[in-house]
């Protein structure tokens, strides 16, 4: 996920619970309320939802194609510019070509969360007599987009190149639309195209030189959104006492995302979707049985810092956008530090391998399977998903 820049939040904050009603000081603007019914967006909130776990369930493996082709920014940048969203919903130039003008419109009113602010508030779906006709056109291009999005990384991933309709998704989506720098701002066209599932299963053909570098990836992903959750998602409301920092607030989904977001951590390191045991060609499998007892015993102090973080989020009272503050929060930011401090201990002693040739055999094995078992796998879900969330969208209205 992107947090954009603090200094646009306070401006946004007046704006979020408003939503799109300034849009209705414009006596131009088209604000006729979409004919819909309430169990149709009902449904779209229920798939939200769910494609949004599988977001979540990704965020251990956010280099690659997620970091590459700026689909993390341009998919899960919050909180929401709703007042760049309101002047879109006003430009009849964007608006008649909001199709092709949503590749590259800025990221604070895209993705999950842009269609997030439009189907959710207060933790519930909206009231069908709210939704405009205007913001219907924009969340369905949204949602298009996101579709599109999801598809490009499962594509970039296959090594197999296995779904020829997704690879041609992946190759048109990276010629229409552009990189995003730090400071979520659009910047030149995206490189060609990448199939990241073979570089990571071949060493020395992309990013990573050798199969230890690649496994070690494995675990800087973690450390990364486990970094994230704590210090950012839950950290800055909590430390800062600022609403606008909070992720997905419209939904009240946000401890059902820091869970997930570790959920991915356990997905990666054990070698499977919804593992619940290490696999025989898992990361934490090669710990626990390499003979080397200070990463057995290292591995070991991860799984159980791994369940307790999840245990920590998921005992944080709930919902966070309410009780940010709750001490509660700060149980959760402790151990999720542990956790990353574990898996610190355990990368140096891996690294200390370089250059093993049993190792480095063993390491292979261990890409492979979490390319195929677990990025690819999470990846095909996400974008499965991401497709029925958009088709429940189309539903909305009659």
């Amino acid at each position: 996920m992107t947090i954009k820049n603090l200094s646009k939040m306070a401006a946004m904050a007046a704006v979020v619970v408003a939503g799109f009603a300034s849009c209705s000081d414009d006596d131009s603007v088209d604000t006729s309320v979409v004919a819909g019914t309430q169990a149709a967006l009902d449904q779209a909130c229920v798939d939200w939802k769910t494609a949004r776990a599988d977001w979540e369930k990704s965020e251990a493996f956010l280099f690659g194609a997620a970091d590459v082709y700026s689909i993390d920014p341009h998919t899960d940048t919050w909180p929401v510019d709703a007042n760049a969203l309101a002047n879109m919903l006003r430009d009849n130039d964007f608006m008649g070509d909001i199709n092709n003008q949503i590749k590259t419109a800025s990221v604070g009113i895209l993705g999950y969360h842009g269609i997030e602010y439009v189907l959710f508030r207060e933790g519930k779906a909206r009231d069908i007599s709210q939704l405009t006709n205007l913001e219907y056109k924009y969340v369905v291009a949204v949602a298009q987009d996101l579709y599109n999005a999801t598809a490009t990384l499962e594509a970039a991933w296959d090594s197999k190149e296995s779904n020829a309709e997704r690879h041609q998704i992946a190759l048109d989506y990276i010629k229409t639309h552009y990189g995003v720098n730090d400071e979520d701002e659009q910047t030149e066209a995206l490189d060609s195209y990448t199939n990241f599932g073979k570089a990571f299963k071949n060493p020395g053909t992309g990013d990573w030189a050798t199969a230890l570098d690649a496994t070690l990836e494995i675990i800087a992903g973690c450390q990364d959104i486990i970094g994230e959750v704590g210090d950012s998602k839950i950290g800055l409301p909590y430390i800062h006492g600022d609403y606008t920092y909070i992720e997905s607030p419209y939904a009240y989904n946000s401890i059902i995302d820091f869970y997930d977001n570790i959920v991915s951590c356990k997905n990666a390191l054990y070698g499977a979707v919804d593992a619940t045991a290490p696999g025989q060609n898992s990361l934490i499998y090669f710990c626990l049985n390499s003979g080397n007892s200070t990463l057995k015993s290292q591995a070991e102090n991860v799984q159980a810092k791994l369940e307790a973080a999840l245990s920590k989020i998921d005992a944080m009272k709930k919902p966070f956008a309410l009780y940010y503050s709750d001490p509660s929060c700060g149980q959760a930011i402790l151990a999720l530090g542990e956790l990353d401090e574990a898996l610190d201990a355990m990368k140096t002693t891996l690294a200390a391998y370089a250059g093993n040739a049993t190792v480095e055999a063993q390491c292979q094995k261990i890409n492979e399977n979490y390319v195929d078992n677990v990025i690819v796998a999470t990846y095909r879900a996400l974008a499965d998903n991401a497709y029925k969330l958009y088709q429940s969208i189309l539903k909305i209205q009659n």
